[in-house]
């Protein structure tokens, strides 16, 4: 269900910035966790403040959500690739949200200023970042040997591994590339989710891959053998006297590497297609004529 971000702050939609970060504090400390120990409903009137807030501090977001609506976050690229959420989805207003904590867990006879009693601030405030997913697609030939991205964040450029036998909805995991934590929250991860782009010769089935090889009629019936790709190099498979179209013949070991398991490979599924002439000269046709008559009669 879509939320209302000002009326979840309590704030008028032309409400200031001050209005703004004025509620959030009272609201805050209100449903802050420290104060609310066991109480779910607090938390997540808790998280649900701090979205709202991260959205409505932002001038940039709150124009975007001003005019769509829940639905801003489709057309918002910096919400997406940092995932949304809560709170310091970006690191642009990270410090703010540190700033307001501290003004109202720092004071006289709060967690921190109560020294008289040695209190400390207590660890149930710390918020962990988020994850960020993030897609990347890769080909099948990167798939087979394993490949690399450069992926920037802050401005700073990482070179990530992408291990072979990857396939489409696998996760590599970045740490600590997430979202910020809060108030000493461990950081979220990102992940980038593998997207394999289809091959224009194979097709992947699990840890193995599957294509078509057209052969004629000929060798079809007497037997022979045709070349195939690979994705190291072309071999001679051998097709067997009387072999059907749309039959499967399997060759070990050619498919894709199984991750986590050195050395092993999946399985090439060669998919025999028999061809005919799509046009006969009248002699050719006639001697089919009599080539399909004396097979009728053995």
């Amino acid at each position: 269900m879509a939320q209302d971000y000002y009326n979840i702050l309590g704030v008028k939609r032309d409400a200031s910035q001050d209005d703004i970060k004025k509620a959030f504090r009272q609201q805050a400390k209100k449903y802050h966790p420290d104060t609310n120990p066991d109480s779910p409903d607090a938390e997540k009137r808790f998280k649900d403040l701090n979205e709202a807030y991260e959205v409505l501090s932002d001038s940039e977001k709150r124009s975007q959500y001003d005019m769509y609506g829940d639905g801003w976050r489709a057309g918002n690229a910096s919400y997406q690739n940092y995932g949304g959420g809560y709170p310091g989805a970006t690191r642009a207003n990270s410090e703010d949200f540190q700033d307001i904590f501290t003004s109202f867990f720092s004071g006289p006879g709060s967690a921190r200023g109560d020294a008289g009693r040695g209190r400390q601030y207590s660890s149930r405030a710390q918020i962990n970042g988020q994850d960020i997913e993030q897609p990347v697609r890769i080909s099948l030939r990167e798939a087979y040997d394993g490949t690399t991205r450069i992926v920037t964040r802050e401005g700073n450029q990482k070179k990530v591994t992408i291990p072979a036998g990857v396939n489409t909805g696998a996760k590599v995991r970045i740490a600590g590339e997430g979202t910020p934590g809060f108030a000493g929250g461990t950081p979220g991860d990102l992940l980038l989710v593998i997207d394999v782009a289809p091959d224009p010769v194979f097709t992947r089935e699990g840890d193995d891959l599957v294509m078509d090889v057209k052969i004629d009629m000929f060798t079809a019936m007497l037997g022979g053998s045709v070349e195939v790709p690979t994705m190291t190099r072309p071999v001679n498979l051998k097709i067997a006297v009387g072999t059907q179209s749309g039959k499967k013949l399997r060759l070990t070991g050619k498919g894709m590497p199984v991750m986590a398991r050195p050395a092993t490979y999946g399985d090439l599924l060669v998919r025999i297609m028999v061809t005919v002439p799509e046009s006969l000269t009248p002699d050719q046709q006639r001697k089919v004529e009599e080539l399909r008559d004396a097979l009728k009669q053995a």
